[in-house]
């Protein structure tokens, strides 16, 4: 025999336990989500250099994770992978990038082309996505190339002076000496000149 539920404090009761166990069923099929944070939204290289593109991201599922760079020649894709599986880089960029565990990217000898947004989205295994951006400035060293060369033919066009003028004395001083040493032989030979005549 089933006995009926006795007054409505254990209608409540049942109801609650049953409300409770649904919502904790609920709770552990439901994704967790992801989390995406990017430390250093805005990063400014010079050509040539080398450049962190870092994140940090958590989830309780296997992520995948994907680079793409936006510029104004239109959007190409960087890199993919998902944790603890593939990475597949793209050909454009397969010997510059180094793809890290925890979702960074390193892009090694930056140039003008390399200056825009880089997108990247981690995506959970259940579909939930986050989504962090990038913007990357490129320099070119011309202020400091310049600055070098002038620097180098200020320096050389004081040494080129110091070098004449050195030159310049030396000449000067030779002509002197040369002066009193002919003055001085001719001095002599008129002597022994005379003193030959004398003789005679």
């Amino acid at each position: 025999l089933m006995r009926p539920l006795q007054g409505c404090r254990g209608r409540g009761v049942v109801v609650g336990t049953v409300t409770l166990c649904l919502a904790a069923g609920w709770a552990l099929q439901t994704p967790g989500g992801v989390s995406l944070v990017v430390p250093q939204p805005n990063i400014n290289a010079t050509v040539a250099q080398n450049i962190l593109l870092s994140i940090e991201y958590s989830c309780r599922g296997v992520a995948t994770i994907e680079w793409k760079h936006v510029s104004s020649r239109g959007t190409t894709s960087i890199v993919e992978w998902r944790s603890g599986n593939y990475v597949n880089i793209s050909t454009v960029y397969k010997d510059r990038v180094t793809a890290f565990e925890n979702g960074s990217i390193q892009l090694r000898n930056v140039g003008m082309r390399d200056a825009g947004y880089y997108f990247v989205t981690v995506t959970e295994e259940h579909g939930t996505n986050a989504y962090g951006t990038i913007v990357v400035n490129v320099y070119e060293i011309i202020y400091e190339d310049l600055h070098f060369v002038a620097v180098l033919f200020a320096f050389l066009a004081a040494v080129s002076a110091v070098l004449i003028c050195f030159m310049w004395l030396c000449n000067k001083s030779l002509h002197l000496f040369q002066k009193k040493t002919t003055h001085k032989l001719t001095a002599s030979t008129t002597e022994e000149i005379e003193l030959e005549t004398i003789e005679c």
